[in-house]
């Protein structure tokens, strides 16, 4: 049997890292946009290797150097990357998580207030909207240690305690996208659903529908094509009759969660189901008329 250190094919390395990450090759496809048909022919050998950019894809989705893929030793130039990721799975498995009664803070304990807590947890959603996630993954652990306080305070039963529950769900749901983003699936679903059940305590319909999207991206990263869709459809229909139509939150966040719903179906390789959603999507932009961002969703018509 050969190991890695021996002269594999790069497709027989795109298998040996997918078959670690515990992924079938359906799965893999699906998060590379290509056919399982597609993988099965590139990790066989019967059809050339990947384009280099798509190689890159593999290599961020697999969680590996690209240079791994190749077969390649490379010198990163001036490697300083700190990979804070086992920090932000300790904060979201720590024990105090588990029971509120057991681990609840002392009465006298200072816990933190929502509102300066929010402009930190939308600042690192603009770093991640830029693209540095770095940054976001560096900010995440202490972010989330935070959440956990918040929720504690809202626990005490105070005014403040829906606006609590509000940026707890929006950091969960920070941290859960983050999380599929760099091909931590298991983690970033452990995040959404922390963010959903802190939407459903915020009593806001907005916050709840901004949460279900970090549910999609978890589903999706986790190969749930048909979960992830059931999760689009069931949120679209309930925020439809929670929230004023010519309100632009919600066109916004019902167009997104058609977006990511037609990801799902067209890697579910459901081509009617994505069409209509992304028609769906459309219709809502144009409702919209501009591009914004409202909850960091970057939506808009088309130009």
């Amino acid at each position: 049997m050969r190991g890695l250190g021996d002269h594999l094919s790069i497709g027989e390395r795109i298998a040996f890292y997918r078959k670690r990450r515990g992924y079938t090759q359906e799965v893999l496809a699906g998060l590379v946009g290509r056919s399982t048909d597609w993988l099965a022919k590139a990790e066989t050998g019967r059809r050339k290797p990947p384009r280099i950019d798509m190689l890159a894809e593999l290599a961020r989705i697999l969680r590996v150097p690209l240079s791994d893929l190749l077969g390649q030793t490379l010198l990163a130039e001036d490697e300083k990357h700190q990979d804070d990721v086992p920090a932000v799975r300790d904060a979201l498995m720590s024990p105090r998580r588990l029971s509120r009664l057991l681990f609840g803070p002392e009465v006298d304990v200072q816990l933190p207030t929502p509102a300066p807590v929010a402009v930190r947890v939308e600042q690192a959603w603009n770093d991640y909207q830029g693209g540095r996630l770095g940054s976001v993954i560096a900010a995440l652990p202490a972010l989330l240690q935070t959440a956990q306080e918040l929720e504690d305070r809202a626990g005490r039963r105070g005014e403040d305690r829906r606006d609590c529950w509000a940026v707890s769900a929006r950091t969960h749901h920070l941290a859960a996208t983050t999380l599929a983003k760099v091909g931590e699936s298991d983690v970033s679903w452990l995040a959404a659903e922390r963010a959903m059940r802190a939407a459903d305590e915020s009593d806001d319909p907005l916050v709840l529908a901004s949460a279900a999207r970090s549910g999609t991206h978890a589903l999706l990263a986790n190969g749930r094509y048909e979960a992830a869709m059931e999760l689009g459809h069931t949120t679209a229909t309930w925020l439809a009759s929670q929230v004023a139509e010519s309100d632009p939150s919600a066109l916004s966040l019902l167009g997104m969660i058609h977006l990511r719903a037609a990801v799902a179906a067209a890697r579910h390789q459901d081509r009617p189901t994505a069409t209509r959603l992304l028609d769906r999507a459309e219709d809502l932009a144009d409702d919209l008329g501009s591009d914004e961002n409202y909850w960091q969703t970057g939506f808009g018509p088309r130009t």
